[in-house]
């Protein structure tokens, strides 16, 4: 890697880095996850014991104290736990990057100032390792489904479909936000809060169709909601995704991902001298 180089910054450069580090992002990835539960009697375990756990909590809560409905049919109740779980999932994965984020370079500054390392393969790493747990969390949920309904949809084959749009839209603004970090500190308090509010205003403790008619169309501007939608259309309710609606979202992560990219690597030269 020539220290020299003017960084690439075009979507073809974005691929070429992501391919060129595949094996770097892919030990490092192995050392986040590990490194999570490390010095813990279970280890890794713990990766399947917390969403196990989680979602006992919420299948008594939900179906016992509360006796939830997600809809009208009998079965809606039984099942709002593992409905809520699917939508949480979705929301986990994205709010752990993007919280993480904007503290991404200044938690490894020994790589800015010391090492010639591939910066931009930081938020990679983090999206990897957040994807390994909600991989285990959609586990837990087929399993529970399974339980529940003696059954797992066929459609569950269609999750990593579903859900590749939203991890490379995630990616574009882990990229956006690791560099406004570096600059202004107060990115990651906000975050926190958006990531916060965007919990309560996606349709993951409510269906989207129990708002009123109006405000439907604004909850469809939550870049959840749609992915929330469809992982329970193939996870839960057995149906089919809706793939002109995949397709134009994922070629709107694209140009997300590309743009958070291009301004990451424009950035990165002045990363050294903020630090």
């Amino acid at each position: 890697m020539n220290p020299h180089a003017e960084p690439p910054a075009s979507l073809q450069g974005m691929f070429r880095t992501l391919w060129a580090h595949r094996h770097l992002i892919a030990r490092m990835s192995q050392r986040e996850v590990i490194g999570r539960y490390r010095g813990s009697t279970l280890g890794l375990m713990w990766s399947f014991l917390i969403p196990l756990f989680m979602l006992a909590i919420y299948t008594f809560v939900f179906s016992v104290v509360f006796r939830a409905r997600w809809g009208t049919g009998e079965e809606s109740r039984t099942h709002f736990a593992v409905v809520l779980f699917a939508g949480l999932i979705v929301h986990s994965l994205f709010a752990e990057v993007i919280n993480r984020a904007p503290q991404l370079i200044l938690g490894n500054v020994n790589y800015v100032k010391k090492v010639v390392f591939p910066l931009e393969i930081l938020p990679v790493i983090q999206l990897v390792a957040a994807s390994f747990h909600g991989l285990v969390s959609v586990v837990v949920l087929l399993v529970a489904k399974l339980l529940f309904t003696g059954s797992v949809p066929v459609t569950a084959l269609f999750f990593p479909i579903v859900i590749f749009p939203l991890l490379v839209l995630t990616l574009g603004l882990a990229w956006a936000l690791a560099s406004l970090g570096v600059f202004a500190r107060d990115v990651g308090q906000t975050i926190g809060l958006v990531t916060s509010v965007m919990l309560f205003m996606s349709p993951v403790f409510f269906p989207i169709q129990s708002l009123p008619a109006p405000l439907q169309p604004w909850m469809q501007l939550n870049p959840l909601t749609f992915i929330i939608e469809q992982m329970r259309e193939v996870l839960v309710w057995g149906n089919g995704p809706q793939w002109f609606g995949l397709f134009l979202y994922g070629v709107i992560s694209v140009g997300v991902a590309w743009l958070g990219f291009a301004w990451f690597q424009k950035t990165r030269k002045g990363f050294a001298d903020v630090l």
